[in-house]
């Protein structure tokens, strides 16, 4: 029995790895240069920190004139476009976008600002010549992996090395390439637009091999910040609660617990309006500040696929979006029973797909073991190959290829190949699933 492998190209010192964070409001693009892990984010303005894309569209009336980004928020007032916001939103959606006259496809649209976006990397590698690419989004459901490996497909790029992750896996990614005595405990994110806060808190069970790690997300949709425009009284009530509010959060964040750690995200901490809660989060612990973390976080997290590093390969990331179980088989292998794996936990469940082919006898049925990394017992499954076709031969050979429908949904498909050519395939083929925890 073995497995066929998908062989990539491989990349070379040198090679442009991007990561490219698309968010409702703003987008951001970081990067680095294959062979040195020094990772740079690219500002909007040069020589400055100013990271943020907003990611608008805009449309000149009349004509195929679209400006994206600071030009197209700078040109939205103008009686003569037509601006596009919530792209996002609006690719979930799905449905048709009426603009000047015409009906455009969303998700043509994120991809027509994602290609005008990636110029601002022209200084460094134009979209051609990028050797691999991570997309990294608030949330990464069934839809928007849709939508993320459709605009990819649009963009042409030359390259095979094409990744999806969450938030919450690029925070997981950029902790692993930060010194070790920041996360030796747990550590937490907190990221605020002004309206938002969204908390992440990583734990490492280092009782476990690989170390297990999770995170765990909470949302807080009353933690507002006032507008500039606000009476300044109306302003310092509005952030003497929201500091009130913050400080309670983080308390019970790190309530019986040690971390190490903190990291504060977004526009939401641009203003000093949290001296309390930063006065409680700075109390032995290390806090950082700042808002490209998880543009950078993606470009590590291709360093991991390509070339993982010690805490990569000892540690093992259990989120929303990951197999959670080790999933193989009981087979013989010159004449003696081994183990098969077939998939490991802490894939992400939309990247698998495995194929091998192997002999039956007789028995003409399939067990797989799954093995949780959650700390539950052993389990095996069953797929009977119901209605298979005798044909007098010894062995038939079969074709087994497996991948996921959801992160607990595994979908298996057998195909039968016969045995040689006096015993050809007879087009059977079993399609089943099973769910694993």
């Amino acid at each position: 029995m073995f497995l066929e492998h998908k062989e990539e190209g491989k990349l070379h010192k040198g090679s442009v790895l991007v990561g490219y964070d698309l968010g409702e409001q703003y987008s951001q693009i970081s990067y680095c240069v294959y062979g040195n892990e020094d990772v740079d984010t690219v500002a909007t303005v040069v020589g400055t920190k100013q990271y943020n894309i907003p990611t608008v569209l805009c449309k000149r009336k009349g004509v195929n004139q679209w400006f994206y980004g600071k030009d197209a928020v700078k040109n939205s007032g103008q009686e003569d476009m037509f601006v596009v916001e919530k792209l996002l939103s609006l690719a979930r959606k799905g449905e048709k976008i009426g603009l000047d006259g015409e009906s455009y496809d969303p998700v043509a649209l994120v991809t027509l600002f994602m290609r005008r976006s990636l110029t601002l990397m022209n200084l460094i590698a134009s979209i051609e010549n990028i050797a691999a690419i991570m997309f990294t989004v608030d949330e990464l459901d069934d839809r928007m992996v849709e939508i993320l490996a459709q605009a990819a497909a649009n963009l042409n790029l030359k390259t095979s090395h094409i990744y999806f992750q969450s938030h919450t896996e690029s925070f997981y990614s950029f902790m692993l390439h930060q010194p070790p005595e920041l996360w030796t405990y747990q550590v937490i994110a907190c990221e605020h637009d002004g309206r938002r806060l969204k908390t992440y808190r990583m734990e490492c069970n280092k009782r476990t091999t690989p170390i297990v790690t999770l995170i765990e997300e909470q949302i807080y949709e009353t933690l507002v910040i006032p507008e500039e425009d606000e009476e300044e009284q109306v302003k310092k009530d509005a952030f003497r609660l929201a500091d009130e509010r913050f400080l309670g959060i983080l308390e019970k964040m790190c309530e019986g617990r040690i971390v190490s750690c903190a990291y504060l995200l977004g526009d939401g901490f641009r203003e000093d309006w949290n001296e309390q809660s930063l006065q409680f989060l700075c109390h032995n612990r290390r806090v950082f500040q700042g808002n490209n973390l998880f543009s950078r976080g993606a470009v590590y997290g291709i360093l991991e696929k390509l070339d993982p590093g010690e805490a990569g390969l000892s540690h093992v990331f259990l989120g929303k979006d990951k197999l959670k179980s080790n999933i193989g088989m009981h087979v013989m292998r010159q004449g003696k029973e081994s183990y098969f794996a077939l998939l490991d936990a802490g894939e992400n469940w939309y990247e698998i797909h495995r194929e091998c082919e192997f002999l039956l006898g007789d028995v003409k049925k399939l067990e797989f073991v799954v093995t949780p990394l959650t700390g539950k017992n052993v389990e095996t499954r069953e797929i009977p190959l119901a209605g298979a076709k005798e044909t007098g031969a010894p062995f038939t050979r079969y074709r087994l290829e497996v991948a996921m429908s959801s992160p607990d949904t595994v979908q298996i498909k057998v195909t039968d190949l016969g045995f040689g050519e006096l015993f050809p395939a007879n087009g059977q083929v079993w399609e089943k699933s099973f769910q694993v925890s």
